[in-house]
């Protein structure tokens, strides 16, 4: 999938659109996203040495996650991010990487939906987590 076949399962556009290509194999998400230097969250963190927010990180885990969610979000619904557990960072992603993530479905109670993730940048891992959704209505 391309950016434009995400739009149609995420509601997030221009600057918080934070997976270029997804792709599902096996069960598992894997999302790309290629760190350019210029996004908004690396101006103030930090001046002169920029590193990806770990928040960030864990928002492009999630994101490439959805890719999976796309055959529940259905009749306007999306899929929310409700918990983040677990979280290790483990290496930094600077401008000039490519993030790579690895994501599965853990299982679902409901409306909710249970995952794990890694990033890594060239086989390096940066973060691990497990996080968790609801599909909810879009208002």
């Amino acid at each position: 999938m391309n950016q434009e076949d995400i739009k149609k399962i995420l509601p997030h556009r221009d600057n918080m659109l934070l997976v270029q290509e997804a792709e599902v194999v096996d069960g598992v998400a894997h999302g790309k996203y290629k760190v350019s230097g210029e996004e908004f969250f690396l101006k103030g963190h930090f001046p002169g040495r920029p590193v990806v927010p770990g928040v960030i990180l864990c928002e492009m885990l999630a994101q490439a996650t959805c890719v999976l969610l796309a055959d529940k979000c259905t009749d306007g619904t999306l899929p929310m991010f409700t918990g983040l557990d677990k979280v290790k960072f483990r290496n930094p992603v600077v401008p000039g990487d490519t993030f790579e993530s690895e994501c599965t479905i853990k299982g679902n109670k409901g409306p909710f939906y249970f995952a794990s993730g890694v990033g890594k940048v060239d086989g390096k891992v940066c973060v691990s987590c497990e996080f968790s959704f609801a599909i909810v209505k879009n208002r």
